[in-house]
């Protein structure tokens, strides 16, 4: 029987892991940019970036730690064919494709570059993902590496920045041009951009197997644990992304069209810790990114080996997938968003929508037609924002989107894909 101190230290660790697995380098520099456009509304900002960046993630660890071990346990639920398609998907997106090459561009660009313009990003490409495979192969230990060792720096580096900010603000901050309801839509569709929502069903696999391994393994105790563990997290990432979005809101940088979201953090940073200020955030973009590849390349070597039964173990995952990462991450952050946009706008909305569904109906229904309408209606819509995004009969389909209500949040498909639910209840009980 574990006792109180071990199930304290097991929430902590574990907690402030998964706060490391979503804290990225996007997680940082998002949030002063809200704050800049948002002046005296920051708080209305927060909330709707609360709602989609910690909020969302939190109920897709939930989601999962409720209906199994991992997200393709959710097969029972909807199909396992389509899960299986789904969770590929989803792990080539945050995983070697797209999240985790752009984790070491990320580092290279804003806290190697500019220090050492002359340094190879081939040769750093290298160093990096040769430490991310270091400290991935052993994947029972990936949680203790991120929760005891690596996020102390990362939370270190945050809240040396966020505390000083705002005890010492520059006063300046400014009216908002937008209204409250606007502030709100800005802030709710800019947490979309953190992919939290996507990385919250995998990482939540990484977690709840971390937590049995240290002796939790009855489903009561693992869902409390994994409950109390996300709430840590919860908390953690509410105090620093408010942090952060005050102290875009009373910066004085005269922000101008050709200005970077990076050069944004560089000034709060240099405005309130000096010359050093541009240390502690490429400290702080270092760890943030050596976590989040770490989780990222860990959960995609748990998620091929259960699809694949094995027959793709996890060691040969984690060679895959960080020789990709090495490859595509040499192209730069600019290129690997380029072709990554299209990916999210089909996918995000599609995860949104079956943690939604699961949480709210989950527990009254349990048949699969519901789940299964909602995620096809949701593809389809989202093929529209796909097809605008690359200029495929652009005016239709826009005209087609105007039509749809909520399209100014982007969220479109969320009526359709509940009607689309409702009629699969229906239709399930007529027939019984």
């Amino acid at each position: 029987m574990k006792t109180h101190k071990n199930k304290t230290l097991t929430i902590t660790t574990v907690g402030f892991a998964l706060f490391a697995m979503f804290f990225g380098a996007g997680n940082l520099i998002l949030p002063p940019f809200i704050g800049l456009q948002s002046g005296d509304e920051w708080l209305m900002a927060l909330v709707g970036f609360f709602l989609t960046a910690i909020l969302a993630p939190f109920l897709g660890v939930l989601v999962i730690s409720k209906s199994g071990l991992s997200f393709t346990d959710l097969g029972y639920r909807t199909h396992p064919k389509l899960i299986n398609v789904l969770a590929i998907l989803i792990i080539l997106c945050i995983g070697p494709l797209v999240a985790i090459p752009r984790t070491g561009a990320t580092v290279f660009e804003i806290g190697v570059q500019p220090s050492f313009p002359s340094f190879s990003n081939v040769v750093f490409a290298i160093l990096f993902f040769g430490t991310v495979f270091l400290l991935s192969i052993s994947k029972t230990k990936t949680v203790d590496i991120i929760g005891k060792f690596l996020t102390p720096f990362l939370l270190l580096s945050l809240v040396l920045l966020v505390v000083l900010g705002v005890i010492n603000p520059p006063d300046v901050i400014t009216e908002s041009t937008m209204t409250a309801t606007e502030v709100f839509s800005f802030g709710f569709v800019e947490g979309y951009q953190t992919l939290d929502v996507l990385a919250s069903v995998i990482f939540a696999g990484v977690i709840i197997e971390a937590v049995i391994d240290k002796g939790f393994s009855s489903e009561n105790e693992r869902s409390r644990i994994t409950l109390a563990a996300g709430l840590v997290s919860t908390i953690s990432l509410l105090l620093i992304y408010g942090g952060l979005i005050y102290l875009g809101a009373t910066t004085d940088f005269p922000m101008q069209d050709n200005s970077t979201r990076t050069q944004l953090l560089l000034h709060i940073s240099s405005s309130i810790l000096g010359e050093k200020g541009t240390f502690v955030v490429a400290i702080a973009i270092a760890f943030a990114c050596l976590t989040t590849a770490i989780a990222l390349t860990t959960a995609t070597g748990s998620i091929f080996e259960k699809i694949s039964h094995g027959k793709i173990p996890y060691r040969l995952s984690v060679i895959l997938c960080t020789l990709i990462s090495v490859v595509l991450s040499i192209n730069g952050v600019d290129a690997i968003i380029k072709y990554a946009v299209n990916i999210l706008l089909f996918i995000y909305p599609i995860v949104f929508a079956l943690i939604l569904y699961l949480l709210l109906f989950g527990r009254y229904v349990k048949i699969r037609q519901p789940y299964v309408a909602s995620i096809i209606t949701t593809a389809i819509v989202s093929l529209i924002s796909v097809g605008i995004n690359l200029d495929m009969q652009k005016e239709l389909l826009s005209t087609l989107k105007s039509y749809l209500p909520l399209q100014e949040y982007s969220l479109e498909w969320l009526l359709p894909s509940l009607i689309a639910f409702v009629f699969g209840t229906a239709l399930d009980r007529n027939q019984n």
